[in-house]
């Protein structure tokens, strides 16, 4: 075996062993996430998520979310929003509904920073399923859906699945999740 073809196969063995999670950044939106930045520094950069960051300064959580926390956010994408019914975005942007938008939004945020692991340990204890208390004083289970996916049940019986994990911030961590969830009415 020639020393180059040696080289070439121990660098490629070496490549396949390092984890994708070994990264210290992530791609979200097209942009690379900073573990430096807060979650709001660095959700304004992705493409995503520009539904979410405009909710989130019109609920007027800038502040709190660039706070110390830490927090764990369970971050829908655009497609998410655009899901809901005709005019819920428009009508949960407008000044009057604040007080109902940030409730939507607390609704996706848990205190205290909750990666993959942790989520797994949590729904191992569970039995397969795990209550998380939100920020808004309501609760999402998390359960398997399959081997290797994590899915979200809201209090209205909707149901996300986490698309993106442990996008870690310097205030704690983001989890993308392809559907908004929703507290009982």
């Amino acid at each position: 075996m020639s020393k180059f073809f040696k080289t070439a196969l121990l660098a490629s063995a070496v490549m396949i062993a390092v984890p994708a999670f070994a990264k210290s950044t992530v791609m979200v939106g097209g942009q690379e996430m900073f573990a430096s930045k807060t979650i709001v520094e660095n959700a304004v950069n992705s493409a995503d998520h520009t539904t979410l960051v405009a909710a989130v300064k019109a609920a007027g959580l800038v502040d709190t979310l660039s706070s110390k926390g830490p927090f764990t956010v369970f971050a829908p994408v655009n497609s998410a929003f655009t899901a809901l019914p005709a005019g819920t975005v428009d009508t949960l942007l407008k000044p009057e509904n604040k007080g109902q938008l940030t409730g939507v939004l607390t609704y996706h945020v848990v205190a205290g920073a909750i990666t993959l692991e942790g989520l797994k340990a949590k729904l191992k204890k569970g039995h397969g399923t795990a209550q998380l208390k939100t920020v808004a004083g309501g609760s999402l289970t998390a359960m398997m859906n399959g081997p290797n996916n994590i899915v979200l049940k809201d209090e209205a019986g909707g149901v996300a699945n986490i698309t993106i994990y442990d996008v870690m911030q310097s205030n704690g961590v983001i989890h993308s999740i392809d559907k908004v969830l929703l507290p009982k009415s």
